[in-house]
Formats: structure tokens, C-alpha cells, sequence
């Protein structure tokens, strides 16, 4: 099982709104999701609320989350996928602690990139695996990044932040669906914001493989050097 925690200082950066697409990009009966909404504003849990079959399902906490996901295991979830709230509370730390891959979003501002530090610092204390994730950016033109974008991911690599190579662009598609309880692809499966979503999971996919494959070396060096 594979937890996925969506990780920021700063309100309004995108967690509950990457987490709910992506949630419902990925569970199928055959690859459950559970959401764990541990963030008191909730947001995750009224998207959850407005969708027909009630899918996937989601429990709240704002402690107690590493007993949730040793739950999730024993009952056969592949991905938990966990929002927190927008400060560095207890139960951020707690999650990061239990996360597979942490996934920090932020828009392309000052105030956003200034606010992911203290979660990356976070993240590397506690040795967990991370990514930002570009959200809510002006769109391309002609395949070109907006400035704003290109010297907020130089800025990134500079610091040796890892970034996604994509970016999640500022859509009405993203907005109207998370009011209809839907995800970017059911809303609109052949949009550029189910694309978009479509190739976030994709990335997020190859890092956790490349995660569990890290993790299994290392058992197996760890083996072979007992």
C-alpha cells in the first residue's frame, strides 16, 4: 500500500484540490483509494459528499492518522491518499512520517515558493520522499511555459528541490467539476485538464515505483550483507 500525503504551509496552494482529481483519476474497485481528510476546513470531505456513489471513501482526522493507515492496509486499500491542513500542526508531521511520497503544490508566486521550505525541511527530517508540484499556472503558449513559471522551476532546481517536469494550469474545468463532485476526467475525459491530471498521476506512478524499488535494494543489500 502507498501513501500519498498532499503537504503545504500555505492556504489556497492546491491540496485538496490535486488530491480530490487525483483521487478520482485513480480508484477503481480493482485499486481502492482511501481519503483521509486532516484538514479542520474540510474541503476535501464536501467534494467527497457531492459525488453520486460516494467514492471513494474517506474518513477525518486531525490525530490518530497513523493508526488510520495501518486500517487502510489491513483492509486492502492500494493508495491512501491524505490532505492536511495549511500550517505545520502535529498532524502534518505525523503524516509526512507515514507517507510513501509527499506531494508539496504551489502556485508560481513568491509567497507560495517562500512557504514550501518549511514543508521540504519537514520532509527531509523525517527522511520521506517529496515533490512540488506547479499548480494553478498561466497556460503555456506554444508549448512555451509563462516566465512567472520557467523562474519558479529554475528557482526550484537551484535549490535542489525536486519539481515536477509538468504543470497544473489555472482552468475553470477544475473548478466546475470539483462543484459537481467530479474529477477532472469524468468531467470532461478528453479536456487539457484531464490530460493534465492524466500526466501528474503518470509522474507520481514512476516515483513511487522507483520508491518501493529503492526501498527492496536496500532490503536486499541489506540481506546479502548479513
Amino acid at each position: 500500500m502507498n501513501v500519498i500525503v498532499f503537504a503545504s504551509r500555505k492556504g489556497g496552494s492546491g491540496k485538496s484540490t490535486l488530491a480530490a482529481h487525483l483521487a478520482a483519476f485513480v480508484h477503481k474497485p480493482a485499486r481502492p483509494v482511501l481519503l483521509i481528510d486532516a484538514d479542520p476546513q474540510a474541503s476535501l470531505t464536501l467534494w467527497q459528499k457531492l459525488r453520486k456513489d460516494g467514492q471513494p471513501p474517506i474518513k477525518t482526522a486531525t490525530r490518530g492518522i497513523a493508526d488510520l493507515i495501518k486500517g487502510a492496509k489491513r483492509e486492502g486499500y492500494v493508495w491512501v491518499f491524505v490532505d492536511t491542513p495549511p500550517n505545520m500542526a502535529p498532524v502534518v508531521s505525523e503524516s509526512i512520517r507515514a507517507a510513501t511520497l509527499v506531494i508539496i503544490p504551489a502556485r508560481p508566486t513568491i509567497f507560495d515558493l517562500a512557504a514550501v521550505r518549511e514543508t521540504i525541511a519537514n520532509a527531509r527530517e523525517l527522511n520521506k520522499p517529496y515533490a512540488v508540484v506547479l499548480n494553478a499556472t498561466p497556460p503555456k503558449r506554444e508549448d512555451a511555459e509563462a516566465p512567472i513559471v520557467g523562474e519558479a522551476r529554475d528557482g526550484l532546481n537551484r535549490l535542489h528541490i525536486p519539481v515536477w517536469s509538468g504543470q497544473i494550469t489555472n482552468r475553470m474545468n477544475y473548478s466546475i467539476a470539483l462543484a459537481a463532485g467530479e474529477g477532472a476526467k469524468e468531467f470532461a475525459p478528453e479536456s487539457a485538464a484531464a490530460d493534465e491530471i492524466s500526466r501528474l498521476w503518470g509522474a507520481v506512478e514512476k516515483s513511487v515505483a522507483a520508491i518501493n524499488g529503492a526501498y527492496e535494494n536496500a532490503r536486499t543489500m541489506h540481506r546479502a550483507a548479513a
